[in-house]
């Protein structure tokens, strides 16, 4: 039987209105932080898509008011489960913005669990949103995506494995210095800006790389930001299909062992 819920989270972020809402009303700008890869029409009555893993899911954009209100709704489902997310937009003496997310819906049988991911889930995500704006405004982010299941590993090994895969403690707080060299793909330097049981996150000079280790899982939401250059860059496919595969043999070959 669905079961209404309703989240609701404020962030004060440095960056003006108009970046903020770059960052959460377009497809580029919500590709830098949150999950998989985006589009949005925007209008009201526009599609916004989200794709993420070879899965599409589509909302109805409901209010669309630049600089101020953007909101989207999906269709419910056969079980009346939906899902409705408002962002609003203020701005502050100084430059800043304060930023006021509200996600609500339906959940369906198993919604104490799915209520538990997405109540822990959004600070982190939104954290991710604060790195982007601070340390890579103006940029737009390259999405990555991997996932592996760990085979019923318990998940103290899952995590330990990876941790000791970027050259980092079992449990690390953040602050915590990264220097690490996976195989086959680039050298990460730089901090650790976010641990918790679940999932951690690194901070470069060129992205930021965040590791998900739910039960019976490991995720990893990439988003890159490549340096202004000159020369000819990738199609924007081109390079996320490149490192996507780079991070799944990886991961693959790292559960495996």
């Amino acid at each position: 039987m669905p079961h209404p819920f309703e989240l609701e989270f404020e962030l004060a972020l440095p960056a003006d209105p108009e970046q903020v809402w770059e960052a959460i009303a377009t497809g580029p700008g919500i590709d830098s932080w949150f999950m998989g890869r985006n589009t949005v029409d925007p209008r009201v009555g526009g599609t916004a898509s989200m794709e993420l893993g070879g899965r599409p899911e589509t909302s109805t954009v409901t209010a669309y008011d630049p600089g101020k209100r953007f909101a989207t709704r999906t269709e419910p489902g056969p079980d009346g489960r939906f899902m409705a997310f408002e962002y609003l937009v203020e701005g502050r003496d100084g430059g800043s913005t304060v930023l006021r997310v509200a996600h609500s819906g339906m959940l369906g049988d198993d919604w104490e669990d799915e209520y538990d991911a997405l109540r822990s889930g959004w600070p982190f995500h939104l954290h991710t949103l604060r790195e982007y704006l601070t340390h890579f405004a103006g940029r737009t982010g390259v999405p990555v995506f991997a996932v592996q299941p760990t085979a019923g590993r318990p998940a103290a090994e899952v995590r330990s494995v990876l941790t000791a895969a970027l050259a980092l403690p079992a449990d690390p707080p953040a602050g915590s210095r990264v220097r690490a060299e996976p195989a086959g793909l680039p050298r990460l330097d730089g901090e650790l800006v976010w641990s918790d049981g679940e999932r951690f996150e690194v901070r470069t000079a060129d992205g930021l790389y965040s590791f998900l280790h739910p039960a019976g899982v490991v995720l990893l939401f990439h988003h890159l930001f490549a340096e202004p250059t000159p020369a000819p860059a990738p199609a924007p496919d081109a390079a996320v299909e490149t490192a996507e595969t780079a991070w799944q043999r990886w991961l693959s070959a790292l559960l495996a062992a």
